[in-house]
């Protein structure tokens, strides 16, 4: 498959952005304006004690010097922070107003990675008073609705009628990390969810959520932020003012859209990927507000410094093989696996687990599987009870487990944005990491050149001893035969499964007529 080539013009904005190269790491004692209470509670639930680069450079451009006068487009590897560069500083901005209401987003393509962003909220938001809420649809949304939406009480602890069209709810969360599916169902169907105050928009993973329309989220939160701008509603006679209390006469949450100690109309936004979108028409439908672009180079892909990567040469009817030595060699090391496919994941992690024992224990991280049962293997994975995790393309977006030390393209990657995804699972926060690349001969060239779209020329061979690749050859062909065996007898489970629905559609039809 070959990726398109296409000239599009780079903005204006984007030809000189800000290197966040020249800029250093920082001491938390050192961050200028920096609330003690976000210092302890970075040094006590997160092991913090300095800022990465990313990290300095956003701070500056919100609480510092640029005071958040322009939208902020971020452009930097996976593992350099990025979560963080966002999360701490639109904690501490909001820190400066008690009111409660929701003025913050968060969207996130997948749940998985908005899980991991809310427990990066969660663990310095408390400190100063805010709270943070979760929309993916882990959970029913009735569950769900209940923990974003406060419903105020009439005097003897009576809840308002939920029917009652003069019902005032109001949002009990200050933040929301959403994915933009469960999002607009809040927007669509929930009671008292509404954007009318945010003052925060985060589009994390840009360029796959401007990439798949997803209900057409972008323009629904737009155009909803922007038909709030200066409208002030005063509350009916018939509430009671103990419910709302005397700000709530001037606006319904006791809170404007404000920037610096003003009333701006504008929503900020902060953009941000490991691979950013160039294209005009895509940007433009952000609707940025002077944007101010920051960036860790001139190319748009970037690896994570410290990042070896080596390539392995092999047949493609041995690639289990050489997979099976190349783990034995890296010694229980934490290990990720990418495939091409949710189906080729399945199968290869059957098959590697029908090896015998290989002394480390596979997993499956599949898009198929419950939302439970992710969570739980990711679990296991980070506690190191599990030593390989074999998934595909659709996991690879954000996922931050500590100790990955290897990265392994058991099928090449198709383009280099899907290879910067996959090796940024290892060598983050400034730690060392290796990516193996399993190919052809003939692939190779095509490879390399590949590559030097991340501005990479280094990926020497790796060779693998063909003494332990022979010796695992008659494991191999009995793994095989059982995978086989496996693969049917999932086909014939199937099979049943659509008959016996079948079976009772056709049952119901005749019920009816």
């Amino acid at each position: 498959m070959k990726e398109k080539k296409t000239n599009i013009p780079v903005l204006q904005w984007m030809r000189s952005p800000v290197d966040v190269r020249q800029i250093e790491a920082c001491s938390l004692d050192l961050i200028p304006g920096l609330d003690p209470r976000l210092k302890v509670a970075l040094q006590k639930n997160k092991d913090i004690s300095s800022l990465f680069p990313v990290q300095v450079a956003v701070w500056q451009e919100t609480i510092g010097p640029g005071g958040f006068e322009r939208d902020l487009c971020i452009n930097s590897p996976t593992g350099s922070g990025k979560t963080l560069a966002y999360a701490l500083p639109i904690v501490q901005m909001l820190s400066t107003r008690a009111v409660k209401c929701l003025r913050a987003l968060v969207v996130l393509p997948s749940r998985d990675l908005a899980i991991q962003v809310k427990e990066v909220f969660a663990a310095i938001a408390p400190s100063v008073g805010l709270s943070v809420g979760l929309a993916v649809g882990q959970s029913s949304i009735a569950a769900e609705i209940s923990e974003l939406i406060n419903r105020p009480k009439l005097e003897g602890g009576i809840c308002y009628d939920l029917e009652n069209p003069l019902q005032e709810l109001e949002t009990s969360v200050d933040i929301l990390v959403a994915t933009p599916g469960r999002l607009m169902d809040h927007i669509n169907n929930t009671k008292g969810f509404t954007l009318e105050h945010l003052c925060y928009l985060v589009v994390d993973e840009t360029d796959r959520l401007l990439r798949e329309a997803y209900q057409s989220w972008l323009p629904t939160v737009l155009k909803m932020t922007q038909s709030y701008n200066g409208s002030v509603q005063p509350l009916p006679n018939s509430f009671p003012s103990f419910v709302f209390g005397p700000l709530r006469t001037i606006r319904r949450c006791g809170v404007e859209r404000g920037f610096k100690g003003k009333s701006y109309p504008r929503l900020a936004k902060m953009v941000l990927s490991a691979t950013l979108t160039q294209d005009p028409s895509k940007l433009s439908q952000l609707d940025l507000h002077h944007p101010l672009f920051l960036s860790t180079g001139q190319s748009r892909y970037q690896l994570p410094e410290k990042l070896e990567s080596y390539i392995v040469i092999c047949e493609s009817n041995m690639k289990p093989l050489y997979l099976v030595s190349l783990l034995q060699n890296l010694e229980r090391e934490k290990c990720i696996v990418f495939t091409s496919s949710v189906e080729s994941t399945h199968r290869l992690c059957t098959l590697l687990n029908f090896f015998g024992d290989l002394k480390v224990k596979i997993k499956e991280y599949s898009g198929l599987q419950r939302q439970s049962v992710r969570s739980k293997t990711l679990k296991a994975f980070r506690e190191g009870k599990i030593q390989v995790l074999v998934c595909s393309d659709a996991m690879t977006r954000g996922m931050d487990v500590e100790g990955v030390r290897n990265v392994i393209n058991y099928d090449k990657p198709p383009y280099i944005k899907t290879h910067v995804h996959r090796a940024g699972r290892t060598a983050r926060a400034g730690q060392t990491g290796r990516c193996f690349t399993l190919l052809h001969k003939y692939e190779v060239r095509r490879f390399r050149k590949m590559l030097l779209k991340a501005d990479n020329d280094s990926c020497p061979l790796h060779s693998v001893p063909s003494s332990s690749v022979e010796s695992l050859h008659s494991t191999f062909l009995s793994a095989l035969e059982k995978l086989k065996e496996k693969v049917e007898s999932e086909k014939s489970r199937k099979r049943k499964r659509v008959s016996n629905i079948q079976g009772l559609k056709e049952k119901r039809t005749k019920e009816i007529s």
